[in-house]
């Protein structure tokens, strides 16, 4: 039964964190790295897939190619973790010791995703 919640909340946080990216993008616009091309239409794309991959890891039959996708998301968004490092405008008003431990974090939330393969 834990597992089961527990796949429930990981799920709820990637829908909830898509939903985000299409209410409060500018949340997103201030940390995306200058090099991403059309940058809300990437935010947009982002949330979706956050949605998508979310409601995917509910199903068995879905499970494994959404957490194969939630991994590989969170792999990608790594690259806006280091770049929020590169300096003051980048950071985006966060502390660089909660910068720092967002990178971590991102293997752990790797962890989670995989904990749930089929």
């Amino acid at each position: 039964m834990q597992t089961t919640l527990s796949l429930y909340f990981m799920s709820s946080l990637y829908i909830f964190g898509g939903f985000v990216h299409f209410v409060k993008p500018k949340i997103y616009l201030r940390i995306m790295p200058s090099a991403i091309p059309k940058p809300l239409i990437m935010v947009h794309l982002s949330g979706a897939a956050e949605i998508i991959l979310g409601v995917g890891a509910l199903f068995k039959e879905t499970r494994n190619i959404a957490l194969i996708g939630i991994i590989l998301m969170l792999i990608l968004f790594l690259w806006v973790h280091f770049y929020m490092l590169s300096g003051e405008k980048a950071a985006a008003g966060i502390p660089k010791i909660i910068l720092y431990l967002r990178i971590p974090l991102q293997f752990l939330l790797m962890y989670w995703a995989y904990s749930y393969w089929i």
